[in-house]
């Protein structure tokens, strides 16, 4: 193990120690061992050679390719408990692993869940980790895939869209530009490409009173907002310093009609 601990972090590990436990655990054999952390030493991301990745306390499957959650995310997880009941209606678009609708509704005692994305990989692994809290998820664009019984009966809509300006993808860490899709990261020449389409359609799916929650950075946080109060939202910001996350909350109003 101290010879492990020592390759790791010659690699560039910062958690050389935990990391190398958690191979250790995690291989049956001397050999897988030393495949694994090779795989790692080589930059995969831990948590595909692992199969998992810690998300909110939970286990989250994830596979190659597929968006990993960031604990920074955990913040919108924790404002949409905070915000939710439990037996709510809750979307979780751009799903990923599904990670943001699963720790909703293990946070909240169960929801009604539905996720969607646009990539067959993410829809297969978000199906294991969304059916383990009794969701279902869908294949498609945004909303499109949808049922259309869910239209104005909303009452979270949980977005981790890519909001990464397509210039700027190059300044990502290794990690995310060689092992993650570039569709799950490019948002746009400024980043809000997915952000204007899923604040554009939000009313028409959020019940009165329902809300949206989208995580952007503090640089977009205005753009993201001032997106939110043209579609007629009403609109707060969250931050925490401690985890470097910024959310925009847009909240449909009771008093107003069922949008197109």
């Amino acid at each position: 193990m101290d010879d492990l601990v020592d390759r790791l972090r010659a690699a560039g590990s910062v958690f050389a120690e935990d990391e190398a436990r958690l191979l250790d655990e995690a291989a049956g054999t001397p050999a897988e061992l030393e495949s694994m952390a090779r795989r790692r030493m080589d930059g995969e991301p831990l948590q595909q050679i692992l199969g998992w990745a810690e998300f909110c306390g939970l286990r989250i499957r994830v596979e190659p390719g597929v968006f990993l959650p960031r604990h920074r995310t955990e913040f919108l997880v924790e404002k949409a408990i905070g915000l939710g009941r439990r037996g709510d209606v809750a979307v979780d678009l751009c799903c990923g692993s599904g990670a943001i609708g699963v720790a909703v509704a293990v946070g909240l005692g169960g929801v009604d869940l539905h996720a969607a994305d646009l990539d067959p990989a993410a829809v297969r692994c978000a199906g294991v980790n969304v059916d383990e809290v009794g969701g279902r998820v869908y294949l498609g664009d945004l909303y499109e895939p949808l049922p259309r019984s869910l239209r104005g009966r909303v009452d979270l809509l949980l977005v981790n869209a890519p909001y990464v300006p397509t210039g700027e993808i190059h300044l990502m860490p290794r990690e995310a530009r060689l092992h993650e899709e570039p569709v799950t990261l490019d948002g746009g020449a400024d980043g809000l490409d997915l952000q204007r389409r899923v604040i554009a359609g939000a009313p028409s799916w959020l019940a009165p009173g329902g809300r949206v929650l989208v995580e952007t950075s503090d640089r977009q946080a205005e753009a993201t907002m001032e997106l939110m109060t043209k579609a007629g939202l009403r609109v707060t910001l969250a931050t925490s310093a401690e985890l470097m996350a910024t959310v925009a909350i847009g909240v449909r109003s009771k008093m107003a009609p069922d949008g197109g």
